[in-house]
C-alpha cells in the first residue's frame, strides 16, 4: 500500500512539474511573439526592427514576396551563426513552416545564446499577406539544393 502512495505521488508531481514547464514554455513564446498587427504597426510607425525572413527555398520560391525591409537568410545560416542577429534592438523572424517550427528553431538558438530582443512573427507570412500588408517582390538570387535560383522581375 505505501508503495502505491508513493508511485502515486511521485507521478503526480512528475504531472506537476511538467504541467509548469509547459506553461513557462507557453509564456516564453507568447513574450517573444508578436501578431502581424502588432508588426505592421511598429513598421508603420517607424520604428527600427531587425527583420529577417527565414523561410526554406522552397516556400521562398512558392512565394517570390518579402515583408519590405525584411532581410532574407537561410535558416541554416542564421541557425550556424545567430550573432547575426542584433543585440542591441528588436529583432524579429518569420517564416511559412506550420507552427513557425524554423522561426521557433531560431528565437530558442537565440535565447540559448543570450539574446532576449528576439521574437518570431505568429503565423508567419502566411499571416501577414491576408490583412493587405504591404510585399514587395523578392528578386534576389538564392541556391535550392546547390542550383543557383535567379529570380526574374515582372
Amino acid at each position: 500500500m505505501i508503495w502505491f502512495l508513493t508511485a502515486t505521488c511521485i507521478g503526480v508531481l512528475f504531472l506537476t512539474i511538467l504541467a509548469m514547464k509547459r506553461t513557462r514554455a507557453q509564456e516564453q513564446l507568447q513574450h517573444h511573439s508578436i501578431t502581424a498587427a502588432e508588426l505592421h504597426a511598429l513598421l508603420a510607425g517607424g520604428q527600427k526592427v531587425a527583420l529577417f525572413d527565414v523561410r526554406q527555398p522552397l516556400d521562398l520560391l512558392a512565394h517570390l514576396e518579402i515583408i519590405p525591409g525584411a532581410q532574407r537568410i537561410a535558416p541554416s545560416e542564421l541557425l550556424e551563426k545567430p550573432t547575426l542577429i542584433p543585440r542591441d534592438q528588436e529583432a524579429i523572424v518569420y517564416c511559412t513552416c506550420p507552427g513557425e517550427k524554423t522561426s521557433r528553431e531560431i528565437l530558442h538558438r537565440a535565447l540559448a545564446m543570450g539574446f532576449s530582443r528576439v521574437k518570431f512573427l505568429r503565423g508567419g507570412l502566411a499571416a501577414w499577406k491576408p490583412n493587405g500588408y504591404p510585399l514587395e517582390p523578392y528578386r534576389e538570387v538564392f541556391h535550392l539544393h546547390d542550383a543557383k535560383v535567379a529570380q526574374h522581375s515582372g
